[in-house]
């Protein structure tokens, strides 16, 4: 009986210890604005747009000097994702010199550069297919394997200067000029 009692008390311990460690909640928003961007380098289908010698990756680190608008999306070729991406393509060369926009989604390189392709877009699209950057902002979606419909504009010095986490994809590429002209 002793024993029962002792093996119960061992297995309500590590039931109350298991209970209050917490996992990292991938899906709330781990940045703020003024925060360094996260520097993790991925993969992009068109990054010679880019213009960096020799890149096999991306990371805004290379990017720094610039103003980086870096758009989430959970699925190329969705429509959702269409709309928004296309947005930007259409307004793309209404941006000021110095930013440079970007695409990002869990997808591989394959589907990025068959969304490239279909929509004659105009922009390098990160694929994140480890998720390692949708984690690290904390913008994974909680409803699967993708990333939450987020944006962030980068400053030059790599800093956000502005979160976007509830977006219209029909009107958010104009917010987001609208935005970043602003910017000095």
């Amino acid at each position: 009986m002793l024993r029962f009692a002792t093996r119960a008390a061992a297995v309500a311990v590590a039931l109350t210890l298991a209970g209050s460690i917490t996992l990292a909640d991938d899906s709330t928003l781990k940045v703020k604005e003024g925060d360094k961007f996260p520097v993790v380098p991925l993969e992009a289908a068109q990054i010679e747009k880019l213009k960096l010698k020799d890149a096999k990756t991306v990371s805004i680190a290379d990017l720094k000097g610039k103003v980086v608008v870096i758009f989430f999306y959970p699925k190329a070729l969705t429509k959702g994702c269409t709309i928004e991406s296309c947005g930007f393509r259409d307004i793309a060369e209404k941006f000021p010199e110095n930013v440079v926009v970007i695409g990002a989604s869990g997808d591989d390189m394959k589907l990025q550069q068959q969304f490239i392709d279909e929509h004659k877009l105009p922009f390098p699209l990160l694929t994140d297919t480890k998720q390692e950057l949708i984690k690290d902002l904390g913008i994974l979606s909680p409803k699967g394997p993708v990333a939450k419909r987020t944006t962030f504009v980068i400053d030059k010095e790599g800093k956000i200067a502005k979160i976007y986490a509830t977006v219209d994809p029909a009107k958010h590429p104009q917010e987001v000029l609208d935005f970043v002209k602003t910017l000095k």
